[in-house]
């Protein structure tokens, strides 16, 4: 392996004679002395074209390499072919810190990030699949009229032609007349529109179903225009017909009749209007044509006009008002009305009950349609729950009436839309039978399957052939990432990291580039391992069609089928970055280097605990819960134990432990939540003092959030240099070295360490602070030294150099022992002062574990609630987070987990399996247990992979 002596600045053409060219192999990646981050000046070589997985224990320079390096450069290497007011700027970025680097593609970075925060923005729109809908929609679909359910369509002489040839087809020969109807003109006479009308050439009126000659008779200048058809032609049709006449004379009468004809089928008695408007011909309702925008919630012209194309509106939340509806309204069930100062409005309802046949004594839930009207509405002299709180809307500018309101208000949905977020003109337009919302409420497997299935005639056919194809191809990817459970409508703001980005893949693909590099981070993370099969199809497609795809990967499977597999370390942090093995699978696992290719060979392994926790004997039980795709399943989670809840992607796990368990018992416990899935109870809340989620979110927006200051050693950090003598002499207080306030921060960056230039049309760009040179503190705070060190040489340390610089001398002691809880949870190689920003979803969530940790009172009974805690841990570094699993249960907590790793699943002390499969096939508990219970459980999948690793690698 080559290796460079390092240089502060080398540009390519300097470093290019290093490479001899006669070996230089053109279709490789190239990399020659690699220093970002952690990274020991390394070099490689990676052949294009092929799947190639980076691994290594967590901050081994994984990442480093993948996206700060080889993305890094790819993409700076694109952004410089831009514009000229672009490239002013780019001079200042910092290039990554390599030598040399050759036989990089266009680079596309596909991260586990929620992909918006726009509560517009969904799955559909995300993947472009809405915006064909919205032209397959405008092309071919069919408007009905909203009062008679007929097709509306705008009318010709050739639809003239084909329907009366259809008429003929039962009739054989018709006897018709050729009519329009009367033009009718404000300000004219009856007598005056006649008159008028033979000018025209028009001699013959039909009146009630009377054929009258003007020239001979006249009409009763009382009858009314509208009953007056004007005559154009009187003609004997059949099918084999084909006279000029007939289309001369059909046009008249459209011409005439100011684009309306009426044909009268004499011998049936029949009348066949026909309109050149885009109107109903039986209602005279005239719609929107189909356009495109008409479909958009993202502009004015075709979003609800209530809801402006969000689907809900903020509004009076019955499920506040009415917070457990097995209370009848005479116990409470309307909780505003059980405080005193409303107790009157109850005592009204109470009073009316009898006479309006209204159940006081029956369970809120169980009253009928009717009874719920007399309830809302009001009932002779009881003004309703809707009134109620119109007048207390009325009085909001009092700051009692503002606070009362807001504890009953909440997101609700449309009532004008009802959730469609569209004008109602947009959902007359139907294809199948199904509006533009209907197909986005079906799950992306349901509208593939609907797609692939629908029958078009032979124009609609010429019409949308190109925009079917594509929707096909599109929602094929989606369902092959193994994400066919999402609805099209699904916010994007809901989505898991790894829901992001499977569908940040799928569009990657829909999008059809090749001669690329893709560098993907984890797109295992939320997967099942029986959906790891399709996962790895879609990569090596990718790669089949001419990319080059780099993928930072611990999953077994992705690592087994890569074509080249390079493992980092040996460690992490200062005692990683260097390439441990570079090669093929069967290669890994003889290396006795890599702790990867040992832990894959079976040399090592997590072990199966001895035995199982019994708990309590008590839990917590969730009766009923049927949020979106759950079957109003009952189900208890053991207390003081490790609970893993598993099962197939899109089965039901987070919406149970999410929005059913975890919002449930918040609501419960008076705390602020979110909306609370459907269920019929929780019971159990009481033997818990509190409910932790433990979740991937960041653990800040901004560069000055940090490890430190996130697990309060900050503060600690700076009372140690507040207390040094030269702190002293100048008097600067422990506030003095914090970057989040004024004093002793840099204050050209506020004490962020970068300023941000705002690029217009590009994304803003974070440059370094010419101030402060990233420092974030003013000079003559970092004059002040602690042990031979400042402030920002301290918050540059990893964590583990951080506990033996600390753990050296009795003042930092106690710095060293709250440091300890980050390396307990696998965290010792990330730097104190690192901005969240730069974490990952795994990162923050286990950096939130460690302050839990460290922050745990003695004596609180906590239900700890994680959404897949391995996410970023290689097999050695999960060793670590079970330890700090079992220090929590030790200290009389609860773990609860959702989970797909089955080496932390074999862990586990209680299972609850959900599936069997995803979606409206999911929602079912498919195995409870231990893990050797549920291995016997034959239709649970878990239980098929966890069996391997109970009786092979445990």
């Amino acid at each position: 392996m080559l290796k460079t002596k390092r240089q502060k600045s080398v540009d390519e053409q300097t470093v290019k004679p290093i490479i001899p060219a006669t070996r230089r192999n053109h279709s490789n990646i190239i990399i020659r002395g690699a220093r970002v981050h952690n990274l020991k000046n390394i070099s490689l070589e990676l052949p294009r074209n092929k799947l190639i997985v980076f691994t290594g224990v967590s901050g081994s320079g994984k990442s480093s390499l993948a996206f700060d390096t080889i993305y890094a450069e790819g993409q700076r290497r694109f952004v410089e072919s831009l514009s000229a007011y672009a490239r002013q700027f780019l001079e200042r970025m910092d290039k990554p810190d390599v030598d040399f680097i050759q036989g990089i593609s266009p680079a596309i970075a596909i991260e586990q990030k929620t992909m918006s925060r726009n509560p517009r923005s969904t799955v559909g729109t995300t993947t472009e699949i809405y915006d064909y809908l919205r032209l397959l929609f405008a092309r071919i679909g069919k408007t009905y009229c909203y009062k008679c359910g007929q097709l509306v369509q705008r009318d010709s002489v050739r639809t003239v032609l084909e329907k009366l040839r259809a008429e003929s087809q039962e009739h054989r020969e018709l006897k018709l007349y050729i009519l329009f109807p009367l033009h009718e003109h404000k300000d004219a006479t009856l007598l005056q529109e006649l008159e008028n009308l033979k000018k025209q050439g028009f001699f013959r009126v039909l009146y009630k179903n009377e054929l009258i000659d003007l020239n001979e008779r006249s009409i009763n200048s009382k009858a009314k225009k509208r009953d007056i058809l004007v005559l154009v032609d009187r003609l004997m049709f059949r099918n084999d017909t084909e006279d000029t006449r007939w289309v001369d004379s059909i046009e008249m009468a459209f011409k005439a009749g100011d684009g309306y004809a009426i044909i009268k089928l004499l011998d049936v008695e029949k009348e066949l209007h026909f309109n050149q408007h885009y109107e109903c011909s039986r209602c005279n309702i005239r719609y929107e044509e189909p356009d495109p925008r008409l479909f958009t919630f993202n502009n004015p012209y075709g979003a609800c006009p209530k809801c402006q194309g969000f689907g809900r509106a903020v509004g009076i939340d019955m499920d506040l008002v009415v917070p457990n509806k097995d209370l009848s309204i005479r116990d409470g069930a309307i909780h505003p009305w059980t405080t005193p100062k409303w107790h009157h409005n109850l005592r009204n309802l109470l009073r009316i009950a009898y006479d309006a046949k209204l159940r006081v004594d029956m369970p809120f839930k169980d009253l009928t349609r009717r009874e719920l009207d007399i309830v809302l509405n009001g009932y002779d002299g009881y003004e309703g729950i809707y009134d109620f709180f119109k007048q207390i809307e009325r009085k909001t500018y009092k700051i009692y009436y503002r606070i009362f309101l807001s504890r009953y208000r909440g997101y609700t949905t449309c009532d004008a839309c009802h959730a469609a977020r569209l004008r109602p003109e947009a959902l007359y337009i139907k294809i199948d039978g199904k509006t533009i919302h209907d197909v986005v409420q079906m799950t992306i497997e349901e509208a593939h399957t609907f797609f692939n299935k629908l029958e078009l005639s032979s124009y609609e056919l010429e019409v949308a052939r190109r925009i079917l194809e594509e929707l096909r191809r599109r929602l094929k990817y989606l369902v092959d990432v193994g994400i066919g459970y999402l609805t099209l409508d699904r916010l994007s703001n809901t989505l898991s990291g790894g829901e992001s980005q499977r569908i940040n893949l799928a569009t990657a693909l829909g999008s059809s580039l090749v001669g690329s590099l893709y560098v993907l981070d984890e797109p295992s993370i939320g997967l099942h391992p029986r959906d790891n099969n399709k996962l790895i199809s879609i990569l090596k497609s990718l790669r089949d069609v001419g990319n080059t795809v780099l993928v930072v990967e611990h999953d077994a499977d992705m690592i087994k089928s890569a074509d080249v597999i390079v493992d980092l370390g040996p460690r992490a942090g200062e005692f990683g970055g260097e390439v441990v093995f570079q090669g093929e699978y069967q290669t890994l696992l003889k290396d006795k280097q890599s702790l990867t290719g040992q832990y894959l060979g079976g040399e090592f392994s997590i072990p199966v605990p001895a035995k199982r926790r019994k708990g309590s004997g008590k839990g917590i039980t969730v009766r009923g819960a049927a949020e979106h795709n759950l079957k109003s399943i009952d189900i208890t989670m053991p207390l003081n134990m490790f609970v893993a809840v598993t099962g197939v992607s899109g089965s039901g796990k987070s919406t149970l432990v999410h929005e059913v368990l975890y919002a449930g018992l918040k609501k419960l416990k008076g705390q602020q939540s979110n909306a609370v899935g459907k269920h019929r109870a929780i019971e159990g809340m009481e033997l818990i003092d509190d409910v932790e989620l433990v979740d991937q979110s960041p653990i800040g927006r901004t560069p000055r959030s940090n490890p430190a200051t996130y697990i309060k050693v900050f503060d600690l950090i700076r009372e140690l240099f507040a207390q040094t003598q030269a702190a002293k002499i100048h008097g600067y207080t422990p506030g003095y070295f914090s970057f989040n306030v004024p004093g002793g921060r840099c204050e050209g960056c506020e004490g962020s360490g970068v300023q941000t230039i705002e690029m217009q049309f590009l994304a803003d760009i974070e440059l370094t602070c010419e101030v402060c040179k990233g420092k974030r503190f003013k000079r003559e705070v970092l004059e002040i030294r602690y042990r031979d060190k400042n402030i920002d040489e301290i918050l540059n340390m990893t964590v583990n150099e951080a506990m033996q610089f600390f753990n050296a001398h009795a003042s930092g002691r106690k710095v060293a022992k709250r440091l300890k809880v980050l390396d307990d949870v696998g965290m010792g190689y990330i730097r104190l002062g690192q901005s969240a920003t730069t974490l990952s979803g795994g990162e923050a969530q286990r950096v939130k574990l460690a302050a839990h940790l460290a922050n745990q009172e003695e004596g609180k009974h906590t239900l700890f609630i994680f959404d897949e805690p391995t996410t970023g841990l290689h097999f050695d570094d999960i060793a670590k987070l079970l330890n700090a699993f079992n220090a929590l249960i030790e200290k009389g907590n609860s773990i609860l987990i959702i989970e797909h790793n089955m080496d932390v699943i074999k862990c586990a002390d209680w299972i609850v399996d959900l599936g069997p499969e995803a979606g409206d096939k999911g929602g079912d508990v498919v195995a409870v247990g231990t893990p050797e219970d549920v291995i016997r459980v034959e239709k649970s999948y878990t239980g098929k992979f966890l069996r391997n690793y109970l009786l092979v690698r445990g």
